[in-house]
């Protein structure tokens, strides 16, 4: 066996190995190599453990003949071996679309996702496979470090995420497409990956090679591994924050590290009504004046319509 396609088996098999034996697990798949490696990868292996290997192909409708594309990947996930295997269509960004910030990458792929979600749900799929890379991984790190984001964004996408798993997060994108090579798979590389109006495009064709033309080829990785270590840390101050008793007490909030009390303030005002999305960091260090730096001021205005105000030493939202 090709040694790229034995990497990318392995990584597969090792991120099916605790579902259910009997489930049908899909292969989200573009038709670039990443998704086709993953997809052949997975029509391989889930059939060796007990399990059943499905696919789903999202047409965005956002490229003409995206609908004959869509049929040209089912039709490459069926020779695979592949079953059930269904296309997906979707509006992004247009009436019953999604708007979401981030612009039109950020529709598209909120719209790709819930898409995915659907598609499981119709096919009684435990989980769907999405065929990101090491390197789509160091390009999300540096995005966000780009943004000024957090610890959180920093570290990258998550290897599960629900029913949403990632088994190539630490297989190189080049290890994909010499996997399909191998395997004599036939790949289609969307216009829009190149496209340098898009900021992952360009970060994919100028900065990372940059990059590695002034550090050492060891960036991918190293961002990677960044990454990691940062969601670790984070997932460790979430659970912290989510464990506060009452994220309200403005007294008791003052006393905690700043990097729980943020995260509890963040989640107080979502739950509250803040739309996620909407609240920024300076509403996050407006609520958190209200805390660290209280003289009497007035309200907050957050996203939503949403007011914070202290009042008794308490933190009331309305």
């Amino acid at each position: 066996m090709d040694p790229a396609v034995a990497e990318v088996r392995r990584a597969v098999r090792e991120a099916i190995a605790d579902l259910p034996s009997g489930a049908l697990v899909l292969a989200a798949v573009s038709g670039g190599a990443d998704s086709l490696a993953l997809a052949a990868a997975l029509a391989a292996e889930a059939p060796r453990t007990g399990r059943r290997a499905g696919a789903v192909t999202v047409d965005h409708g956002l490229q003409e003949g995206s609908a004959e594309r869509a049929a040209i990947v089912a039709s490459a996930c069926k020779a695979l071996g592949l079953d059930p295997v269904e296309i997906a269509t979707v509006t992004v960004g247009g009436p019953g679309g999604t708007r979401p910030a981030g612009g039109p990458e950020a529709a598209a792929r909120a719209a790709r996702y819930l898409a995915l979600e659907q598609a499981a749900d119709s096919l009684g799929a435990c989980a769907v496979t999405v065929g990101h890379t090491l390197d789509d991984q160091a390009e999300t790190v540096l995005l966000g470090l780009a943004r000024g984001s957090g610890a959180r964004s920093l570290a990258g996408m998550a290897a599960r995420r629900d029913r949403i798993i990632r088994p190539l997060l630490g297989v190189r994108r080049d290890t994909t497409v010499t996997a399909c090579r191998a395997l004599g798979i036939a790949t289609w590389d969307d216009p829009h990956n190149a496209d340098p109006s898009f900021a992952r495009s360009r970060v994919r064709a100028t900065v990372m090679p940059t990059l590695e033309a002034a550090l050492g080829p060891g960036v991918a990785d190293a961002l990677s591994r960044t990454a990691a270590l940062l969601r670790a840390d984070a997932d460790a101050l979430d659970g912290w924050a989510a464990s506060v008793a009452d994220p309200t007490d403005a007294v008791g909030l003052a006393e905690l590290p700043a990097a729980v009390r943020t995260r509890v303030l963040r989640r107080a005002a979502i739950a509250a009504g803040a739309r996620a999305g909407a609240l920024t960091s300076a509403h996050v260090d407006a609520l958190e004046s209200l805390v660290t730096d209280w003289h009497g001021q007035g309200p907050i205005s957050l996203p939503g319509g949403l007011e914070a105000i202290r009042v008794c030493d308490r933190l009331s939202f309305r």
